[in-house]
């Protein structure tokens, strides 16, 4: 069987895959993320566009895409346009809860669709100014949905999750692997 096509640049749905065992390698297409959905509907939607572009480049290939949104009562937050908007995202997350969503869209080498959302809820711990000021001249949080990362830095905020980490991250690992194997894979 030929690699299957990662549908993304994010070295983090990389690492993730990796840990399934399934050999892959990149295409990262150029989509317009732009959608006035709600966040389930979104992560749907970019999934699925990202994929069905993989799809045009690669036909008769195995291809996974993937797309998360932070939101938080019921507004996404994407990823952080500049430093003061990731500090406007911390601050609306500090104290309190927010969802993760991340659809995730398989193409069969036949052409069939498989896709799923994994929705995962996290309780993120208070943050001082002065913390999420530290926080961002990191750099952690400029390429991440919700200005931060779970597996990062901002672990040390993270008070509990429910739902699987590694759909927040960026993959969720059992969802993928049910998906890929409707596809023939694993």
């Amino acid at each position: 069987m030929d690699k299957i096509i990662l549908a993304s640049a994010s070295p983090r749905r990389r690492e993730l895959l990796a840990l399934l065992g399934v050999p892959f390698e990149i295409h990262a297409p150029e989509v317009d993320e732009h959608t006035d959905l709600g966040a389930t509907a979104a992560v749907q939607a970019l999934a699925r566009r990202k994929a069905l572009c993989s799809a045009q480049a690669y036909p008769g290939r195995v291809i996974l895409a993937a797309d998360t949104l932070v939101a938080i009562d019921d507004r996404p937050l994407g990823k952080p346009a500049d430093a003061e908007d990731a500090h406007r995202m911390l601050r609306l997350l500090s104290g309190r809860t927010h969802h993760v969503s991340t659809g995730v869209c398989c193409v069969a080498a036949d052409g069939s669709l498989h896709s799923g959302v994994d929705v995962s809820e996290v309780r993120f711990g208070e943050m001082t100014d002065n913390e999420i000021r530290a926080y961002i001249a990191t750099g952690e949080p400029q390429d991440k949905a919700g200005a931060y990362a779970l597996q990062g830095i901002a672990g040390q905020w993270i008070e509990e999750v429910r739902g699987t980490p590694s759909g927040i991250i960026g993959l969720p690992l059992p969802l993928t692997r049910k998906l890929l194997h409707a596809c023939g894979v694993l």
